[in-house]
């Protein structure tokens, strides 16, 4: 069994965090629950495999996870150049 012993701590807005409780209560669900399937699923998604803890990594039956398709990063583009005046008289 998956050992749950590590702790995450993070700062949200309040409103937010508040929002996102009475959600989880509507579905019958604990933050813990959708931020532990949240975490799983971006693992997922970036091909990241691991060996819960508790259990041994030489007999743990841990296939690696799906690879996820590799995105082409978010391009900006680069901010204009500013006209700077030489202040020299």
């Amino acid at each position: 069994m998956e050992l749950k012993t590590a702790r995450l701590t993070l700062l949200i807005d309040p409103n937010k965090k508040a929002a996102f409780e009475r959600l989880c209560a509507q579905l019958d669900l604990t933050a813990s629950q959708v931020v532990r399937r949240m975490i799983r699923d971006f693992l997922a998604q970036h091909g990241v495999s691991y060996v819960p803890s508790g259990e041994d990594e030489d007999t743990a039956d841990a296939a690696p996870l799906p690879r996820a398709p590799k995105r082409k990063p978010a391009t900006t583009p680069a901010p204009a150049p500013k006209n700077r005046r030489s202040s020299r008289t």
